[in-house]
């Protein structure tokens, strides 16, 4: 018995022998266009092992190994497969994806899992990897005070504050896990990307559709739920700590009062972002608004009020400043998102999460990304002569350069996605878009401190 399963560059099936029928225990049409050949394999081999197969299969021409699988029912099996890459009409023509031609054997394969392959499972499960949206507007904010003079923040509330605010976006990166398992909008989602090969640094990224952890046999439903209260309780003790903190560093209760406020709505926010009854992501933009809000303004103001040395008062001009920080930075998250939306548009329509791509469509929700970027760039014109009043060495020209450099990139991204909304090839603008996020913060913290152009 031979079973042999065609699939693309992202591992959805195309097609599949009878063999392959008998051998997993699946029908033709539970498969085709549906499931991905991760679902044959346990989560801890598909992260460790497969992404090797199909680089020595492109290597090599083909890879041959001893691996096991799983059927339907949930039995193990022992096997030995074949992995080969498949061609567009030839081997001259682009890569369509691969055949794997697989073999019951009698004997009893075992596959070490190794120290790295467990940490890579816990990012996987935490989705710890774009931790990036949330560390470095902190840093942002850090090079903002860094930028106006010395000994404004505190070097120790500043590390406090990266932990408390990782940990918070963990909680809500497991929490928005569970409760989209649990309400089935995962499990209705056939379409999602996943960064696979298309990507060097990003590689096997889970880029849209939740974490797929629990759906790989990575971790449970009720795991998912307690390692999320676990981190919840890291970033509440890390607030704690902030408070103490920032009470002996200002000597007043005015930077705390503010600190809570902001901490719980961060909280509320990562909650009930997918928590019924409020389930923001599925009320008509509310979803975004609060992406926005919880990765910009609201997170630059309360890291601002938790790593500074002096009282900020309310609706003073700190106070604005560090507001202010934040637009640029919650629009380009949000940017990620919102183009993270298209790929699982059936999905979150089929499970009413009633998102901007669901209510508009794919077609016109491309403008709206435009808009977005339009929309931080416009900000970053007018927000240059706030800047040049507070920091020091500030420079128009390097300001409006790297500005003007980062749009023309956005707009190549956006032009991407105008031609590819509706098609797989979108995936290159969803990973180029959470790069973009990265480079524009990194660049941003370097104008907010431009010590270098002293020199």
């Amino acid at each position: 018995m031979k079973s042999v399963i065609i699939c693309d560059m992202e591992g959805i099936i195309e097609n599949l022998n009878k063999d392959a029928e008998k051998l997993f225990g699946y029908t033709n049409s539970e498969l085709i266009g549906k499931k991905r050949v991760s679902i044959f394999s346990e989560g801890e081999i598909v992260l460790q092992n497969v992404l090797i197969w199909l680089k020595k299969a492109n290597e090599e021409g083909s890879y041959e190994t001893k691996t096991k699988f799983i059927k339907k029912d949930g039995t193990v099996f022992s096997a030995k497969i074949k992995v080969t890459p498949n061609f567009s009409n030839g081997k001259n023509n682009p890569q369509t994806g691969y055949c794997g031609i697989t073999e019951l054997i009698e004997e009893k394969v075992s596959i070490p899992i190794s120290f790295s392959t467990k940490i890579i499972k816990g990012v996987a499960i935490t989705r710890a990897g774009f931790g990036s949206a949330s560390i470095l507007p902190v840093l942002a904010v850090a090079s903002y005070f860094a930028g106006k003079g010395d000994y404004l923040y505190s070097t120790t509330s500043l590390l406090l504050t990266l932990a408390g605010i990782l940990t918070l976006q963990l909680f809500s990166n497991l929490y928005n896990d569970y409760f989209d398992v649990k309400d089935g909008t995962d499990g209705l989602n056939e379409e999602y990307f996943n960064v696979g090969l298309n990507d060097k640094f990003l590689q096997g990224a889970q880029i849209s559709g939740g974490s797929r952890a629990i759906e790989l046999g990575l971790t449970t439903l009720k795991k998912t739920k307690s390692l999320g209260r676990i981190m919840l309780g890291i970033s509440f003790f890390s607030v704690i700590l902030i408070l103490v903190l920032s009470y002996y560093n200002t000597e007043s209760v005015e930077n705390l009062k503010s600190i809570s406020i902001i901490a719980l709505l961060g909280g509320f926010f990562g909650y009930f972002y997918t928590a019924p009854p409020l389930r923001l992501v599925s009320r008509n933009g509310l979803g975004e608004l609060t992406i926005f809000l919880a990765f910009g303004p609201l997170l630059t103001l309360g890291t601002g009020y938790a790593i500074s040395n002096e009282t900020i008062t309310y609706l003073s001009n700190e106070f604005i400043n560090l507001f202010l920080l934040g637009v640029p930075v919650g629009l380009l998250t949000t940017n990620i998102l919102f183009i993270n939306q298209f790929p699982d548009y059936k999905s979150d329509k089929l499970a009413a999460k009633t998102n901007l791509v669901v209510l508009f469509g794919k077609k016109a929700s491309r403008w709206i990304y435009l808009l977005f970027l339009i929309a931080t760039f416009s900000f970053m014109y007018f927000f240059a002569d706030i800047l040049n009043k507070n920091i020091l060495y500030f420079s128009y020209t390097v300001y409006y350069v790297s500005n003007g450099l980062l749009f023309l990139i956005g707009m190549l991204i956006f032009k991407h996605i105008f031609k590819n909304y509706n098609s797989r090839a979108l995936i290159k603008s969803n990973i180029n878009t959470i790069y973009f996020q990265m480079i524009f913060t990194i660049i941003y913290i370097l104008l907010l401190n431009p010590f270098y152009t002293n020199f």
